[in-house]
């Protein structure tokens, strides 16, 4: 077990884990026993609140329901050195947090992954697989492939990483999130390959895979769009002045042939959606300067806080 002088903070989000989340909290006092373990519920109807207490945890609630609130509450509340994030469901494995941290602070990174490996099928259903793997090439082929893993739940953050975070998602999107903000700001980050744990009986996951992949999806286009502003805004316009071009041909040839324009209202159409693709294109030139001056901020506001150093 590897010793470090650095302040270690565990977080734990919950919702209704009273049967696991004994012993979660047990398994990272055992892995990191100089940590602090601060378990978040969010408006829990079972018992635990009172479970992680008698575990020796720090509990404090936040009433907003959601797991990117319960993150964002956890980053502003807490300060520390260094963040080990961790679902209170007991499927990650506590006894890979002193690796992972160790290479945070061996390499001078600013997030490690903890990548799921597990030959149990209900540990991690086809269903989460596949979203998993389809989500996490869609944000690597916009922003650049450096994880294998978006959707992991276990992470090791530095503080510069978690103090520059702005945390605006409200439930499992949160996830994407952490992982865009990494890649934006072009941090090292690196992988770490934990073993995934079946869930324990009576303990049910939280994730519907439809439901909260599309809510995933949207805020992958909604970052593309505050995040790559050009692109979005310039694909959106090729798309038009196409669509125009298509509508407006018929016109063109027969005033080139007749000189006449006998198709009004086709000529009209054209023009105007010709119009609102020049307008697109002008939005995204002006939103791809300020979202510069943006990254720029948040950049800054990384490079306030110290790296992670390894002593």
């Amino acid at each position: 077990m590897a010793e470090f002088n650095d302040k270690i903070v565990v977080l734990i989000p919950c919702y209704n884990e009273a049967k696991p989340i004994g012993l979660v909290v047990q398994d990272f006092k055992n892995a990191l026993p100089t940590a602090s373990i601060y378990v978040y519920d969010n408006n829990s109807s079972d018992d635990t609140i009172a479970v992680a207490k008698e575990a020796g945890a720090i509990v404090r609630t936040e009433p907003q329901q959601g797991k990117g609130n319960v993150v964002r509450r956890m980053f502003a509340d807490i300060d520390a050195d260094i963040y080990v994030l961790v679902d209170g469901d007991n499927t990650y494995e506590a006894a890979a947090a002193s690796d992972m941290i160790a290479l945070l602070k061996r390499d001078t990174l600013d997030m490690v992954s903890g990548c799921r490996v597990t030959e149990i099928q209900e540990a991690y259903r086809p269903g989460h697989r596949l979203g998993n793997w389809m989500l996490t090439g869609l944000v690597a082929s916009i922003f650049g492939r450096r994880t294998q893993d978006m959707l992991t739940g276990y992470r090791v953050f530095s503080r510069r990483f978690v103090k520059s975070f702005p945390a605006l998602s409200q439930g499992f999107e949160i996830e994407t999130e952490l992982t865009v903000h990494a890649l934006e700001l072009r941090m090292p980050i690196a992988d770490h390959d934990t073993v995934y744990i079946d869930r324990m009986p009576g303990s049910n996951s939280k994730l519907n895979t439809i439901r909260d992949g599309i809510r995933i999806l949207r805020v992958i286009i909604s970052l593309v769009k505050e995040e790559r502003p050009f692109p979005f805004f310039v694909g959106i316009a090729a798309t038009l002045a196409f669509l125009s071009i298509v509508i407006g041909y018929p016109v063109v040839t027969e005033f080139i042939a007749t000189g006449l324009v006998s198709r009004i209202p086709s000529a009209v159409l054209a023009s105007a959606i010709m119009i609102i693709a020049t307008l697109s294109f002008m939005t995204g030139l002006i939103l791809d300067t300020v979202t510069r001056g943006r990254r720029e901020m948040k950049r800054l506001a990384y490079l306030s806080h110290h790296a992670p150093r390894d002593q």
